[in-house]
């Protein structure tokens, strides 16, 4: 039923804490989805930095923000400016290249608060590696929810029980949000053969569910095996995430560049370290450089591997 468990890896972003998911070294991908982090949860006290993720570059997929606390502001070098707040999804597709930063607002640095959610890459098809960049903001009803004795479920993205979300995916996919009550049973999208998805995953971001006669607990994700249906039950207050689609092929990932081919990550690498890309208007006063080698520092690192 579950071929393996993954425990979240704890990364300090610049003083921010995240749970890092996937990539992992024996599953680097599910479906489409490539990269899966969950920021905090965490508390920011009155005047202390935030969020606070200077410009930087992608290629070659789709970023979606989620949140279940908290703010935060997007911009980026299409044009797009906007605060995301709980249950809203911001949809960046970079295609062949954009620019992008995600702040905590001076008020609300001044005020503090809380802040927890969900942030996924998702690999484009080969097809739409060259796209043009593009922001789309979802918030209410173009994203289908229920709510009956216990469970609130929300599509984030992607089609999943009959629903579809407007979220504009480039490929076949689901993302699903769960708020269960103690003893609630429900059951994932179901997988491969009749209509369903070959690859498919449950994290567990807050409380405790038993997969089948498998506990998970808070910052784990189960990979499910194709065929298997199986039910789960929160043992406790829980929020949990469904994820999963189609497989769109091997694809290399470097830093911020997800690519199907190594010219095109050397090209990107050149394109940033020459100043040739965009930086988001209102926004263009810093920026995170090129690392130089693969282990820096800098925003979500990652050597240069198959995945």
């Amino acid at each position: 039923m579950i071929e393996m468990v993954i425990d979240a890896r704890k990364k300090d972003l610049g003083g921010f804490e995240v749970g890092r998911v996937l990539p992992f070294a024996r599953k680097r991908m599910v479906g489409p989805f490539i990269f899966l982090d969950h920021m905090g949860p965490a508390e920011f006290a009155p005047g202390a930095d935030a969020i606070n993720v200077r410009p930087h570059p992608h290629i070659g997929l789709s970023t979606l923000s989620y949140l279940f606390e908290g703010e935060m502001t997007h911009r980026d070098s299409t044009g797009a400016h906007n605060i995301i707040l709980p249950g809203e999804v911001n949809w960046m597709t970079a295609g062949k290249g954009v620019v992008h930063s995600e702040r905590t607002e001076p008020e609300r640095v001044a005020t503090g608060g809380k802040l927890s959610g969900m942030q996924a890459w998702i690999a484009l098809p080969l097809e739409r590696e060259d796209d043009d960049p593009s922001f789309t903001h979802h918030a209410g009803a173009d994203l289908p929810s229920y709510e009956q004795a216990g469970l609130f479920a929300r599509l984030v993205a992607g089609e999943a029980y009959g629903a579809r979300a407007s979220v504009p995916v480039a490929s076949p996919l689901f993302y699903v949000h769960w708020e269960m009550a103690p003893g609630v049973r429900a059951a994932p999208p179901r997988g491969s053969g009749d209509g369903g998805y070959s690859e498919r995953a449950i994290y567990v971001a807050t409380g405790a569910v038993e997969v089948g006669d498998r506990r998970l607990n808070a910052g784990q994700m189960a990979i499910l095996e194709p065929h298997a249906e199986p039910v789960v039950t929160a043992i406790e207050p829980s929020t949990v995430m469904l994820l999963g689609g189609e497989p769109v092929g091997p694809r290399l990932i470097w830093w911020n560049f997800v690519a199907s081919t190594q010219d095109r990550m050397d090209a990107a690498k050149a394109d940033w370290k020459a100043g040739r890309m965009k930086l988001p208007a209102g926004d263009d006063h810093e920026f995170i450089p090129l690392p130089e080698e693969p282990g820096s520092t800098t925003q979500f690192p990652a050597p240069t591997d198959p995945v």
